[in-house]
């Protein structure tokens, strides 16, 4: 058990309330339903879910997912990268964020709420959010560049950058380290969901040897897939 998360049968669930079940898989986890997924490709395009069963081929260069249909699960793919799931219990919408750093620059959680704002007449402040298993500050050592773009993009960088010297030679240790949690976090309000409204359940991919992560096992290794379906 997590602070914000329960584990069953390989799956990481959590509670955003009645009507909408949520949850990210383990290693190993078997997926208890079909999950309707895209071909991601750290952009920032948002697509709505019309009906059941489209394929990966028919959401090429997707990112984020939103629906309104009842039984549906959408859900992204991560190994470091955070997923972030939206509910809506007011309007009944849905949303699966797939959200790395690029997205997170390109603050693609905000371009999902924006689109159940304007397609669904959602209304932030209804929502709740969780952001999922990612990469953790200590562990998301990046360069110079990257910490540049979050800073040029208007984060609060006092809250997500550190710089920690030249490092003891150990992996991780010293250089720049971004905390993709709290930019994403900080998207969420910015956008207008409430602060009590958003969970983090704060697992770090590269050191709990239960969710895959690319960074300590390679870009080919497995994906935690993180779902959401109105129920």
């Amino acid at each position: 058990m997590t602070k914000f998360g329960v584990m069953f049968d390989g799956l990481l669930k959590y509670d955003l309330g009645a009507g909408v079940e949520a949850f990210s898989t383990q290693r190993d986890a078997v997926l208890p339903y079909e999950v309707t997924q895209g071909h991601q490709v750290h952009g920032s395009r948002v697509a709505i879910i019309k009906r059941a069963g489209m394929t990966r081929e028919e959401l090429e260069g997707y990112d984020a997912f939103i629906t309104k249909l009842p039984g549906v699960a959408i859900g992204v793919r991560t190994a470091d990268c955070v997923p972030i799931l939206i509910y809506d219990p007011v309007k009944r919408v849905i949303a699966a964020v797939h959200a790395g750093w690029k997205g997170t620059v390109l603050h693609i959680v905000q371009g999902a709420i924006t689109a159940m704002t304007q397609v669904f007449k959602c209304n932030p402040a209804d929502m709740k959010a969780v952001i999922g298993p990612g990469i953790g500050p200590d562990s998301f050592q990046v360069g110079e560049e990257v910490a540049v773009q979050f800073k040029e993009t208007g984060f609060p960088m006092d809250d997500i950058w550190s710089f920690r010297g030249p490092g003891d030679g150990t992996p991780m240790s010293g250089g720049h380290h971004i905390d993709l949690f709290k930019p994403n976090r900080w998207l969420l309000e910015q956008a207008g969901i409430p602060a009590e409204s958003i969970q983090v359940c704060g697992i770090d991919t590269y050191t709990t040897e239960a969710f895959f992560s690319a960074r300590r096992e390679g870009v080919e290794c497995g994906r935690i897939i993180n779902s959401i379906k109105l129920i």
